[in-house]
């Protein structure tokens, strides 16, 4: 009987720390989804909420430095989002976590991002896109999962597309893989 309640015990404590750890993820792909609407509507407010108050923003650019403290990096948004507006343009961003590791009360993902500008119709302009991999590093502060670190690279947009779901973690299905046009056979000599 000792060895069935000991069992059972421990089996509780199991499914207990799966329930916490699906709710972790659930909680941390929420950063995500708000993530991606912040940029297709240009609005901070989704975005301010997500951050530490020093939080660091290491970004992919060569010559920029580490941003520091989460007004730094709010600032380095709407700075962004601006631009965007003056363009008259249009911006999505989406994510593809590959790995998660959790714990306690921390939390990094690493992954794909993908980000297509869309320009003002009247400039004629195609839509670009740029991609690349990212790192987050999330804290628990009070309940609530912030990211302390936000970090990224460019890369191919190729990796983006090739990305595998992976249970329970974020996949972005906003943006399907560009669809190459079959190049006409040609005509066969009579």
């Amino acid at each position: 009987m000792k060895l069935l309640s000991t069992i059972l015990f421990f089996a509780l404590i199991w499914m207990t720390n799966v329930q916490a750890n699906e709710q972790d993820n659930h909680a941390i792909n929420q950063y995500y989804q708000k993530f991606t609407l912040s940029f297709a509507n240009l609005d901070l407010s989704a975005i301010d909420e997500l951050y530490t108050h020093d939080a660091v923003y290491i970004s992919e650019t060569h010559n920029r430095e580490i941003v520091q403290g989460k007004s730094q990096v709010i600032d380095l948004y709407q700075s962004f989002f601006d631009k965007i507006r003056r363009k008259q343009a249009k911006i999505e961003v989406e994510f593809r976590v590959h790995v998660r590791q959790l714990r306690d009360n921390g939390a990094t993902d690493i992954g794909y991002y993908l980000v297509r500008f869309h320009p003002a119709k009247e400039t004629g302009e195609p839509v670009s896109e740029f991609s690349g991999k990212f790192v987050n590093v999330f804290i628990k502060e009070q309940g609530k999962w912030r990211i302390s670190v936000d970090s990224n690279t460019r890369g191919d947009a190729k990796l983006y597309f090739a990305a595998k779901p992976q249970a329970s973690l974020y996949y972005g299905q906003r943006f399907k893989a560009p669809q190459h046009k079959k190049q006409p056979k040609p005509d066969k000599p009579h």
